[in-house]
């Protein structure tokens, strides 16, 4: 009898959990969605140099003070995607998109879509397709796929 009891109660508290969870997501999501929109209404294409990208600390980036006030305690000690630009004779360091941070290329000018201090997409200078960097084959991946290739295997992935 106790245990049914028991039970039911965790139960009750487990369902009471959920529907709070699942409206506090829904209510994160909206504010989510209204914030890409702002972004994408704001945003400029701008011509830039970039210097450096890394994923810094917030509170090691070296913002702005303005910028710094605005953070909230909890996500200065994240870290994010940021990226050291020149934008004509001024250096900035800039958030970057989890999303486009690694088609970022390093010390070359690139054409960006920024919204304020946020590099939202990239574009390459004169016409040129960014694509991500590939990286090399260590020895032991590169003799495999090359016995899989004498034996008439397909390739692994």
């Amino acid at each position: 009898m106790k245990g049914w009891v028991i039970f039911l109660i965790i139960l009750a508290i487990f369902i009471i959990l959920m529907v709070v969870l699942y409206f506090a997501g829904k209510k994160l999501q909206q504010k989510q969605e209204e914030q890409k929109a702002m972004m994408e209404a704001n945003k400029q294409t701008v011509t830039l140099l970039v210097i450096d990208k890394k994923r810094l600390k917030i509170k090691d980036a070296k913002l702005p003070a303005d910028v710094m006030a605005q953070m909230p305690k909890m996500s200065k000690n994240l870290k994010a995607p940021m990226v050291k630009v020149k934008i004509g004779p001024q250096i900035l360091t800039m958030f970057c998109d989890e999303s486009i941070f690694d088609l970022v290329p390093v010390k070359k000018e690139i054409k960006a879509e920024v919204s304020g201090m946020y590099l939202v997409g990239v574009k390459g200078i004169h016409g040129t397709k960014i694509q991500k960097e590939t990286k090399k084959k260590g020895k032991f991946k590169q003799w495999v796929e090359k016995m899989q290739e004498k034996a008439g295997a397909k390739p692994l992935k």
